[in-house]
């Protein structure tokens, strides 16, 4: 897997467009990864709920939690199905609406310097193995791309808006992450 660069997609993901991205402050450095979990409806995993979302076309009649985020405007840059499956939603170039209210070691509005990653799960629902080796591919394609952001600098929804955010939840196994990440995909 890798980064096109012209388009700033990752070449094996799915592609569908979301409208809810804007440009990049100007200057502003790729410097983080942030690990989000979600499932829509909640608690429920398989469904178009996200990709619908992520677009705009979320029907609040469809389900009671949709008509509670009926106008809400949120994207990801990419979204790891269960059975490993990657959809990219916003090219890394640009700014995604992922992180919302933020700080990352005192750096506020995360959406301006991170991509964001979500994984369809919940905070009390172990992540599959699948999912661990898509992000791990994914977040190396990502450093390949840019070689500058610190590989460190990987870190949870939880961690950049605490008490605000749990995801991507107690179930989220970083070392297993971290382990992948060392294993085979040492830059």
């Amino acid at each position: 897997m890798q980064v096109l660069p012209d388009l700033q997609l990752l070449d094996q993901a799915q592609f569908v467009p979301s409208p809810n991205y804007d440009e990049r402050p100007e200057n502003a450095s790729l410097d983080l990864i942030v690990v989000h979990g979600i499932s829509l409806p909640p608690n429920q995993f398989g469904g178009e709920g996200v990709s619908e979302l992520f677009t705009n076309q979320l029907d609040p009649q469809k389900d009671p939690y949709y008509a509670k985020i009926d106008g809400l405007r949120v994207s990801s840059h990419l979204f790891i199905r269960r059975d490993g499956s990657v959809i990219q939603y916003v090219p890394f170039d640009k700014r995604a609406w992922h992180a919302g209210l933020s700080s990352y070691h005192g750096r506020q509005s995360c959406n301006d310097f991170s991509i964001g990653i979500e994984l369809e799960g919940t905070d009390f629902t172990p992540y599959t193995a699948t999912q661990y080796q898509s992000l791990a591919t994914s977040i190396h394609a990502i450093w390949q791309a840019y070689p500058e952001m610190p590989t460190e600098a990987v870190t949870g929804h939880s961690d950049i808006a605490p008490g605000r955010k749990t995801d991507p939840g107690v179930y989220f196994v970083w070392e297993a992450l971290e382990r992948l990440l060392q294993q085979r995909f040492l830059r």
